[in-house]
């Protein structure tokens, strides 16, 4: 809200400035207002440090700044720091903490030399705004954010796959979770050795990337005011860009807005499955995802277990899952019919942006600046719960596990 953070007299609005902030911090995307355009320098940098630190995780963030100093953690802050970022144990939750560190700012910097050097010598930037674009991209796209400097994102980018595909393979890799990337990084030699876990979110990931570049390629191939528009490498590269950042990131390559609505179903679909667990990405997340397959798979073959990779995915795990899935559909369902009550939109272009809200992916058909602010502040909600996850609140609610010495009869009731 501070006059500096924005260009012209005044303050920004006090919604308008959570709303951002709610954006930033969650790593969703979603805007209000032009951010390269509205924004002042001073007000880019304050969204780039609350995707990084929102990204990154407070606690976590935290933590490695008192590692750092070499002082000592407690008990609790690092169980916290722990379920923030999704570590394997407490014992190593420094080391893992240093690692995710590296991981980070390394792919982070991997992709802002990238950007920098196309935006320089390919499109004549000026060296600062050619190193500036770059950094603000890369941190945006390996968190998912969806943030970006151009107002219509990275349309003017479609053909140019030196811009599109290091944004897109930091959006794939910050989408594949901490727990996955920090296993591929012991055992990047030793597949077998790779836990159920990351066998799931890999095999999901490509299988969705895959299917969702052809049906948006089958799609949009005709609409001139999308792919149509493009030749056969921008239409390629936008395919697969859509794909990947329906489940993540904000980022676009085509008009959102102008998409047939066959196309907005299979998006709906892709940002409700989300990324991988312990990502920066929203959703039920990928792994849910196959685990409900696998349980439909289960149940029309009639087996007694899910099962995968020659293993047997725990009855608690399917609960879970469906748990997950349940609350999320209802979440959203609910916050759909509300954001119709607000706001004259259409059913297809209020639920697009709930569930763009809820799996903090940042994708719009347009409407998010028309918005009244108490539209606005309903998305600021759901940016939030999506952040959080709607396990973890459950599990706040309920933060004792009641174990009983005793079970009731069995008996089956009807199903269908």
């Amino acid at each position: 809200m501070l006059p500096a953070a924005h260009h012209g007299p005044g303050r920004a609005g006090f919604v308008q400035a959570l709303f951002t902030a709610t954006s930033a911090s969650s790593v969703t995307g979603l805007t209000v207002v032009d951010t390269g355009s509205y924004w002042s320098g001073f007000g880019q940098v304050i969204i780039l440090l609350l995707i990084q630190v929102g990204g990154f995780g407070i606690l976590s963030a935290g933590a490695l700044l008192v590692l750092a100093t070499g002082g000592r953690i407690g008990l609790r802050t690092r169980m916290l720091a722990q379920t923030e970022s999704n570590a394997l144990t407490l014992q190593d939750l420094r080391r893992v903490l240093a690692r995710i560190a590296v991981v980070t700012f390394g792919v982070e910097l991997l992709i802002t030399f990238a950007l920098f050097g196309r935006l320089l010598f390919g499109h004549d930037y000026a060296f600062g705004d050619a190193a500036w674009f770059g950094l603000f991209h890369g941190v945006s796209a390996f968190y998912g954010a969806g943030f970006s400097l151009w107002e219509d994102s990275l349309i003017r980018f479609a053909e140019d796959a030196a811009i599109i595909v290091p944004v897109g393979v930091g959006v794939i890799i910050g989408g594949l979770g901490f727990p996955v990337l920090l296993e591929l990084w012991r055992n990047h030699r030793r597949p077998s050795r790779w836990s159920l876990h990351t066998k799931l979110t890999l095999a999901g990931t490509v299988l969705l990337l895959l299917g969702g570049m052809v049906v948006f390629a089958v799609i949009e191939w005709e609409n001139g005011a999308t792919l149509g528009a493009l030749d056969l490498h921008g239409k390629i590269i936008s395919s697969w860009f859509q794909s990947l950042t329906t489940r993540s990131a904000g980022f676009n390559t085509i008009d959102i807005g102008e998409m047939r609505e066959e196309s907005w179903v299979v998006a709906n679909m892709l940002m409700f499955i989300g990324g991988g667990s312990g990502s920066t990405a929203g959703g039920i997340k990928v792994v849910t995802f196959i685990v409900l397959v696998l349980i439909v798979i289960t149940e029309a073959r009639g087996g007694r277990q899910a099962e995968a990779f020659g293993r047997t995915i725990p009855s608690a795990t399917l609960r879970q899952a469906l748990s997950v899935t349940f609350i999320a559909g209802n979440t959203v369902a609910v916050a759909t019919l509300a954001l119709m009550a607000l706001t004259p939109f259409s059913f297809e272009q209020c639920l697009f942006e709930v569930i763009s809200a809820f799996s903090i992916v940042g994708l719009s058909t347009g409407i998010t600046p028309s918005l009244p602010e108490s539209a606005q502040l309903l998305l600021t909600g759901l940016m939030y719960v999506g952040r959080v996850g709607p396990l973890t609140l459950v599990l706040a609610l309920a933060l004792r596990e009641h174990q009983r010495m005793y079970d009731y009869p069995e008996e089956a009731p009807i199903i269908g």
